[in-house]
């Protein structure tokens, strides 16, 4: 843990706030940091509700959330006991419910589990991925690019995500598409349960194909780790690395180039070079990163957490938004020590990958289409309500058509 943070003591607490605030609704997402400021006034920690019926602690303190996240032996990640409460047909069962992944083990079964992920990962050559992602950013940029307005979510951001993420898989297509459909289907409470399955049978399509035509991708070098992954073993992992690849990466593509065109200031910075698509990407992993509220844990016993009693066996969230954005937190504290990839032994293992792709991806965009901005005739984007990531519905935008638009790249959008 980091010395140089205000050290936690124990204060009284106001009472937990009546009703406990929804973290699934419109009105959440419309304005998540005044529900954050809300919640800080009774402690690192306030319950909150994350579906009808469903209550969690909620951490909103930096320091406090890194306690949380440092102790893997007080807050352990198997959610069973805990999900089989759940209500018939809850929208969040399957985001949160046990699978045989990285993301849901303890101990001697994580560290092997991550191993073999974190290899799969490393086989990734950064240079020739940067290049790869500014080839489809091209094409699908000459897609539009002569109309003079594009969503750049639903044209740009979502596709060129898919598009990476189905290269670095060595995923055909069509399977890719059903993957990120479902996966946001998941992520967002709409039909979680059917997109679930029909997750469970494209990954289990994707691994049939690549035990038989192996190739240099992910799920290749996943399912040759020294680890003998099963095949539970696999389509869970596999999961967990596309769900939290595709998705959100397309939300922090989304939501930076938002920041950049909603500030007119940020945007005059970028055009006379005195910021950078770097600088812009920093500020949105702190105050709104795409995985906002999750890396869901529960205590082997009562915990006190600077005064608020965190009950044995309950679900704890962390709000990495809110953590971030502690007040508390020392101004000089604001370098990339953020939560928006998580902390300790279940921190992110791409997050390089996640920047680049992102970086990459809003470069390319600025450099080909000078003077984009919001399209003025459709109002204010809307965030989606969800409960776990923050992201836009869509993400309209005008520019003035390039004379010449950029070249179509025989190696863009995968095939």
């Amino acid at each position: 843990m980091n010395d140089n943070l205000p050290p936690l003591t124990g204060v009284l607490r106001p009472q937990p706030p009546h009703p406990l605030p929804a973290l699934y609704t419109e009105e959440f997402a419309a304005d998540p940091h005044t529900v954050y400021t809300e919640l800080r006034r009774h402690g690192p920690a306030a319950p909150v509700e994350i579906a009808p019926g469903v209550p969690a602690m909620l951490v909103t303190g930096y320091r406090a959330a890194l306690r949380v996240l440092q102790d893997p032996a007080t807050f352990r990640k198997d959610p069973r006991p805990w999900q089989d409460t759940l209500p018939a047909g809850c929208p969040i069962t399957p985001v949160v419910q046990w699978r045989k992944n990285a993301l849901f083990a303890d101990g001697a079964d994580h560290a092997r589990l991550r191993a073999a992920v974190s290899t799969s990962l490393l086989g990734v050559d950064l240079m020739v991925l940067r290049t790869q992602v500014v080839r489809i950013a091209d094409t699908l940029i000459a897609g539009f690019a002569a109309s003079g307005h594009a969503d750049l979510l639903h044209d740009y951001a979502k596709p060129l995500a898919l598009a990476v993420f189905t290269r670095l898989f060595g995923c055909p297509q069509a399977l890719g598409e059903q993957l990120m459909v479902d996966t946001q289907a998941i992520f967002d409470g709409t039909d979680p349960a059917h997109a679930n399955t029909r997750l469970t049978r494209t990954l289990s399509h994707l691994i049939d194909l690549k035990g038989r035509r192996p190739g240099h991708d992910v799920v290749t070098r996943l399912m040759q780790h020294p680890a003998h992954l099963s095949g539970q073993e696999l389509e869970a992992n596999l999961l967990v690395m596309m769900g939290a690849g595709s998705e959100p990466e397309a939300n922090l593509i989304g939501n930076t180039v938002y920041r950049l065109l909603t500030g007119a200031a940020v945007a005059g910075d970028l055009a006379e070079g005195t910021t950078s698509v770097d600088d812009a990407l920093d500020d949105v992993l702190w105050s709104d990163p795409s995985m906002s509220n999750y890396s869901l844990v529960f205590p082997v016993r009562d915990v006190d957490l600077d005064g608020i009693v965190l009950p044995a066996g309950q679900p704890v969230l962390i709000s990495f938004a809110a953590a971030n954005t502690d007040p508390a937190l020392p101004p000089e504290h604001r370098n990339r020590a953020h939560l928006a990839f998580s902390a300790g032994n279940h921190a992110c293992p791409a997050q390089q990958m996640a920047r680049l792709i992102a970086s990459a991806a809003i470069d390319t965009l600025l450099d080909r289409l000078p003077g984009v901005r919001l399209d003025p005739d459709t109002g204010p984007p809307r965030w989606r309500a969800a409960p776990f990531t923050r992201g836009l519905h869509d993400l309209p935008a005008v520019f003035p058509p390039p004379v010449r638009t950029p070249a179509l790249s025989t190696s863009g959008v995968a095939s």
